[in-house]
């Protein structure tokens, strides 16, 4: 069965966010609808739509003209088995002491390795993205200096590698894994249980800091925040409060020309920066706060 895409840009969430409900009551129904900030300072939003059936073209430019949008660029997918895909392209990423595969590969694991397996069908933060790698070598790096940490929080886990990576090194760490997203827990949820590490790490549904199981384990020695950009601003102060004097935080999930801001903005929240990488076009900062 074929499905159909249609995208189209416009400024600002709230505009973006009326157009994707008005979205909602086409005939034929799409069978997803999302939007998106664009990550780089124009202030447009990305609205599409997923159809398993062509989509009513002049519906959808009687929307865009109402809510000022760009025209829809409506587009048909190729049937594609994604899993069978993804399992031929992503090969097995070695980063520091972790080796990050999937289980079609698990005959290729060094024997001293430290082995996170992640799902083909669970391909957010397998680590072969940039900024995944980069936080799992910023991790290798400040174990290998010798730093414990004894608290953990992973925010916006994903897949909750970084919180495995985390639960290895340090085996009597208290760790947490938290997401906005119901299904991005669900799908942490069971990644740890695939690599027997369900009763070491905690997944909390929540939006930033301020859920009672977060503030309740907080002062953390190391606080993972692969994230983006805007996010990351807006929880400097929040992430900068829940660091125990002396605790470090890694950052990613910043493109190469968004290093600079947010790396000002932590500073300036008194945290001073210890390290600082680059991954294609993904900056990985680590941060840390004064004792």
């Amino acid at each position: 069965m074929p499905t159909y895409t249609a995208l189209t840009t416009l400024s600002g969430k709230a505009p973006a966010e009326a157009l994707g409900e008005d979205l909602d009551r086409l005939t034929p129904e799409p069978t997803g609808i999302g939007t998106f900030e664009i990550e780089d300072g124009s202030g447009l939003w990305e609205v599409g739509a997923y159809f398993d059936e062509q989509p009513d073209e002049a519906g959808l430019a009687v929307l865009a003209a109402m809510h000022g949008a760009k025209p829809f660029v409506v587009s048909e997918l190729p049937e594609v088995d994604w899993v069978a895909k993804v399992r031929r392209e992503l090969v097995p990423v070695e980063a520091g002491r972790f080796f990050v595969y999937g289980s079609h590969d698990a005959d290729k694991v060094p024997s001293d390795s430290v082995p996170l397996l992640i799902e083909a069908s669970m391909a957010f933060g397998t680590g072969h993205h940039g900024t995944t790698q980069g936080c799992l070598r910023a991790l290798d790096r400040l174990a290998n200096d010798g730093f414990t940490a004894r608290r953990v929080l992973d925010l916006g886990c994903g897949t909750a590698v970084l919180a495995m990576g985390a639960a290895h090194t340090w085996p009597e760490a208290t760790i947490l894994a938290s997401d906005i997203d119901e299904v991005a827990v669900e799908v942490a949820e069971a990644n740890l249980a695939a690599n027997d590490l369900a009763n070491r790490v905690d997944c909390i549904e929540a939006e930033g800091l301020d859920h009672p199981g977060i503030a309740g384990a907080a002062p953390f020695d190391l606080i993972f925040a692969n994230i983006l950009k805007g996010p990351l601003i807006a929880l400097a102060p929040s992430i900068t409060d829940a660091l125990a004097p002396g605790g470090f935080v890694i950052l990613s999930g910043i493109l190469n020309e968004q290093a600079d801001e947010v790396i000002a903005v932590y500073s300036e929240a008194g945290n001073s920066l210890s390290d600082r990488s680059e991954i294609g076009e993904w900056t990985t900062t680590v941060l840390r706060k004064p004792v």
